[in-house]
């Protein structure tokens, strides 16, 4: 038995390490939101496109990226992810040569394919490798971390590059794409030479016709619900530091702070390392606290933490403790409601891995891997309540848009609360 959980490691790494890349590609929708307002003349809405095109591509590709990971298998899925991936960033590089705004949305788009499917591997097997239940969520925690480390990194990194927010293009943030494009080459090296295990991989039958299954994933509550709990928490998630970004960054007389871009990034990544504590800290207690405690907890104080930010005074400034550029701390001047928004990166730390423990959990083998796939038709949700949040900032201003963040808090806490039950316990799972 020992034998077997050291033969994990690899792959466990290996898992680690493409969770690592799904959010350094993910992350450069936030910074590139400020990018294309200055450089294509884009609304709140129109900033968050790039984002939505990223998240959407979830849609389409999440179902037959569950069809895959069960006829191909977790390395072959993962490795045309890579691929596809690779191609993304490419055109986010070629949009910046052309000066191109659509081009730029379709390598957004096409990256979306890559990180779906990528997601649709990381999760499932690593729920699987923990054994399931508290240990499931526990390693899944543990990745999440690793996650929030790379996401920490992008938006300081493009703010050190664009610099001044006069000026701002694709073409100066380049650099943080080649680096992208490197990290998917070595790591599709690095896959093509490692053992995965394929636990949910179909074998192929022989001398008998396949029945079709009257149950789906679809059919138990807890999941659908859950489903519909990881389409709000994405876009809690993005949504949260995507408008500090751009509320810090817009001119006064638009409603911003007018602040630095490279102080602002450094403000974004503080939340993006807070979700990496926050991780580490739930990946800890994962093994002894319960799904359903972590999510109660988190979306409970969530909520909480954004509402003080709304009613707080903009003209009421704290000296921030920022994650810098050269990996050091040093201090921002922002707004204390800025200060409770990037605190909730404690929060939406441990919600995703808690949605999905909650959700798969009594689903068995038999409907966890297609379950996976229809969780990352709903990761959309990253692209659409951004929009919604940026069609209330354009409308009511920024502090305002952030009541869209508190709904889909309340919304998570009654999915922690009630709606998690599986209450479908009579539907085989083997």
């Amino acid at each position: 038995m020992t034998q077997q959980k050291k033969s994990y490691i690899l792959p466990i790494a290996m898992m680690f390490a493409l969770f690592a890349m799904i959010s350094f590609v993910t992350g450069l929708s936030n910074p590139f939101g400020i990018i294309v307002k200055e450089q294509f003349g884009a609304t709140n809405f129109m900033s968050q496109l790039g984002n939505a095109a990223n998240f959407i591509a979830y849609a389409f590709m999440g179902i037959p990226a569950g069809m895959l990971l069960k006829r191909i298998g977790y390395k072959k899925t993962a490795l045309l992810a890579i691929i596809i991936g690779f191609c993304g960033v490419g055109v986010m590089f070629l949009s910046g040569v052309a000066e191109s705004f659509s081009v730029y949305l379709a390598g957004a788009f096409i990256g979306g394919f890559s990180m779906c499917m990528l997601n649709t591997v990381v999760n499932p097997m690593l729920n699987t490798l923990g054994g399931g239940g508290k240990k499931g969520n526990q390693l899944i925690q543990f990745a999440g971390s690793v996650n929030s480390l790379s996401a920490t990194i992008v938006p300081v990194l493009v703010g050190y590059l664009i610099g001044n927010i006069a000026g701002a293009t694709i073409q100066k943030a380049s650099p943080a794409l080649f680096i992208a494009m490197g990290i998917f080459a070595l790591a599709f090296i690095v896959l093509a030479f490692v053992r995965i295990p394929e636990p949910h991989m179909e074998k192929p039958e022989t001398g008998a016709v396949k029945i079709k299954d009257k149950y789906s994933p679809w059919s138990f509550r807890h999941f659908t619900l859950g489903a519909v709990a990881i389409f709000i928490y994405v876009g809690v998630e993005v949504g949260i530091p995507n408008f500090i970004n751009l509320f810090l960054t817009d001119t006064p007389d638009k409603g911003g702070m007018g602040i630095d871009t490279t102080i602002a990034g450094a403000v974004v990544g503080t939340y993006w390392f807070l979700m990496m504590i926050g991780r580490i800290f739930g990946g800890i207690i994962g093994g002894k606290v319960s799904a359903k405690g972590m999510l109660t907890f988190a979306s409970s104080l969530a909520a909480i933490l954004v509402m003080v930010g709304i009613f707080m005074p903009d003209t009421i400034l704290v000296d921030m403790p920022v994650f810098q550029s050269d990996i050091s701390f040093g201090l921002a001047k922002v707004p204390m409601s800025v200060l409770f928004f990037v605190l909730c990166g404690l929060c939406t730390s441990i919600m995703w891995g808690g949605i999905f423990n909650l959700a798969v959990e009594g689903l068995g083998a038999k409907y966890t891997a297609m379950g996976s796939g229809y969780f990352m038709v709903m990761v959309c949700g990253g692209g659409i309540l951004p929009l919604i949040q940026g069609q209330v900032a354009d409308m009511s201003g920024f502090m305002s848009s952030y009541w869209v963040i508190v709904l889909g808090c309340v919304y998570m806490l009654y999915y922690a609360l009630i709606g998690s039950k599986n209450v479908n316990k009579d539907i085989p799972t083997e």
